[in-house]
């Protein structure tokens, strides 16, 4: 059973599907949570919190995607052992396939932000701490695209390390290329199309293909160093 904050973050996510983050009112977001509107004020202190909130906990469900992806078996062998190179591609297409149908998702990654959406804006300088840890968290700010993508490349090169030594910029321009297509969609992405994952399955081997020359690249080249 999910927590009052949980509830209430749920509420808010949920509402965004038909109104403008302007128009949702805390009132509503309590009701639909099943909680008192005071009950919301001691979780987030204010909206701006609880927008703040709401991103934070997008980014951080983006960042365990990636490390749930990453040790999955691998595509094509069920019940097999994770191969990291081929499920960096799976990660590669998980992020495109969430960035088109979870709306925040793609302003996180983008930096895009409209003006449907909660914008995280910086808590006030000199407000008082919250009570609640995660809302401190929230508050502390949330990563910029750069910082995501950064952490995702992290993960996925902490899962190849092991194995192939220093990738992590190899990591970085897979991360790049799942994000030209959320910036510029393929024509695969045709109204609704992207809401299914499977509708992404024939670009499997283009990726696959594409990150395996990535790989084969010296690491060393100094073409290869992301600025």
């Amino acid at each position: 059973m999910p927590t009052a904050r949980e509830a209430l973050l749920d509420a808010a996510l949920a509402s965004l599907s038909g109104l403008p983050w302007s128009a949702v009112r805390m009132v509503d977001v309590a009701s639909a949570a099943g909680v008192s509107r005071q009950t919301l004020y001691n979780e987030f202190g204010s909206k701006e919190g609880l927008a703040r909130a709401l991103v934070r906990r997008e980014a951080d469900a983006y960042l365990q995607g990636v490390e749930r992806v990453l040790a999955a078996p691998s595509p094509g062998s069920p019940g097999g052992p994770p191969s990291p190179r081929r499920n960096l591609a799976a990660v590669a297409e998980w992020t495109v396939t969430q960035a088109f149908t979870r709306p925040v998702l793609r302003a996180l990654l983008t930096g895009c932000w409209g003006e449907r959406l909660p914008v995280p804006r910086p808590a006030r300088a000199g407000s008082r701490a919250s009570a609640v840890p995660a809302q401190r968290r929230a508050d502390a700010g949330v990563p910029s695209p750069t910082d995501l993508l950064g952490l995702a490349r992290d993960r996925a090169a902490a899962a190849l390390q092991d194995r192939d030594g220093d990738v992590r910029n190899s990591c970085e321009i897979v991360l790049r290329l799942a994000l030209s297509y959320v910036v510029a969609p393929a024509p695969v992405c045709g109204e609704g199309q992207c809401a299914d994952p499977e509708s992404w399955s024939p670009t499997t081997p283009t990726i696959t293909s594409v990150i395996d020359t990535i790989f084969r690249v010296d690491t060393t080249s100094p073409r290869k160093t992301i600025p």
